[in-house]
């Protein structure tokens, strides 16, 4: 199979979507690998480092498109993207289509076939391929939070850490999945006062087994009212797979938090947990609403590419070579945790969440390829 990586033109986004070990891994076993020039400079990987591992180098995205069956990228494709694909592509990315109707009529009228990081999951409800970049916007989140509540960022001027004899920050956390409970760690780790949210009480105690020092607490509407307005930085780490983010933390709980206070939502990407939430970039990172600091960038994990192109490349790189050894359709079959990813194939959204949330019609994946889940 012939596999392309084009280079990430979302704003400052530096990550790639496969490595040279990763390229030398899909060539020794006969794949042909397209990469576009300065595809991986972002994250320091030289064209001269493909090369080596057996890729071929080509001039710009029109080529890769042109060239490769199966495209891998990191973020969800841009217009002039998703422009080029066809139905004899594959893209394997992340899509977080459920907020974004705009992209799923394009993706679904391409006839592709679109299979998202995100919604790979185990039986079990694990989700190896988001796992590592949400381990690293919960580690990021805290420091974030901390810098822009220093009051030259326009925060409202209290160190996370606190002082001896002073009281240290507030931080509440919306979550206690991966990114919750890391950025509940860094937290901890930095002094602040952290509470964890969440309404799964296994999953509460695992965090606070995971995290001594933080406090859970059972996330009910009262519950999260009363601990929002009262923080100084508010995590939002709220995951439902495939699926917009429920709003937690409506308007008027934002209007009674302090001022100068600061909201890191990380859901952002599937639509956000705070009402007021919206996307912006490393380059415009923040917007002040109702006097708090909201923090929205939704490739946040771009901000560290080396770590994150690393992270991501480990786990996704077994499934890419799935993908080119048998095919899409075999590979599916064969694996319902790689099956789970696909979200739109031959004209059709086979995702429910998202069908839901978009407002597409719904065709399980068993109606466009019969798949045995047992």
């Amino acid at each position: 199979m012939r596999v392309g990586v084009p280079t990430e033109i979302r704003q400052d986004e530096y990550r790639v979507a496969l490595t040279p070990a990763g390229t030398k891994e899909l060539a020794s076993r006969g794949h042909e690998v397209l990469v576009q020039h300065g595809a991986g400079e972002g994250s320091f990987f030289p064209d001269e480092a493909y090369v080596a591992a057996g890729a071929r180098i080509v001039p710009d995205a029109e080529a890769v498109f042109a060239q490769a069956d199966l495209i891998v990228k990191v973020k969800e494709p841009l217009q002039e993207e998703y422009l080029r694909l066809e139905p004899r592509h594959i893209l394997f990315t992340f899509l977080h289509l459920a907020p974004d109707p705009v992209l799923t009529k394009a993706l679904v009228e391409s006839g592709s076939t679109c299979l998202a990081y995100e919604t790979v999951e185990t039986g079990d409800g694990h989700r190896p391929l988001l796992a590592p970049m949400s381990e690293i916007a919960g580690r990021l989140a805290p420091q974030v939070g901390a810098y822009f509540l220093e009051r030259m960022s326009g925060g409202k001027g209290k160190l996370l850490g606190g002082a001896t004899g002073v009281n240290a920050a507030s931080v509440v956390v919306l979550g206690a999945g991966i990114a919750g409970t890391n950025a509940a760690a860094i937290a901890v780790g930095m002094g602040g006062h952290t509470k964890i949210l969440d309404i799964g009480l296994p999953t509460l105690a695992a965090a606070q087994r995971k995290v001594p020092g933080v406090q859970t607490l059972h996330s009910g509407q009262l519950t999260i009212e009363e601990e929002v307005t009262k923080a100084d930085v508010v995590i939002g780490a709220i995951l439902v797979s495939g699926a917009r983010t429920p709003v937690l933390v409506t308007e008027d709980v934002v209007r009674a938090m302090q001022p100068g206070s600061v909201i890191v939502d990380l859901s952002v990407d599937q639509g956000g947990c705070v009402a007021t939430s919206r996307v912006t970039t490393h380059r415009d990172p923040t917007f002040v609403e109702h006097g708090i600091i909201h923090y929205g960038v939704d490739n946040m994990a771009g901000v560290v590419p080396i770590t994150s192109t690393l992270a991501l490349t480990n786990v996704t790189l077994p499934y890419i070579l799935a993908i080119a050894e048998r095919g899409v359709v075999d590979a599916a079959r064969e694996d319902p945790t790689l099956a789970r990813g696909v979200n739109v194939m031959e004209g059709k959204v086979t995702l429910r969440e998202v069908a839901e949330a978009t407002g597409n019609p719904y065709f399980p994946l068993e109606y466009v390829l019969p798949i045995d889940y047992s």
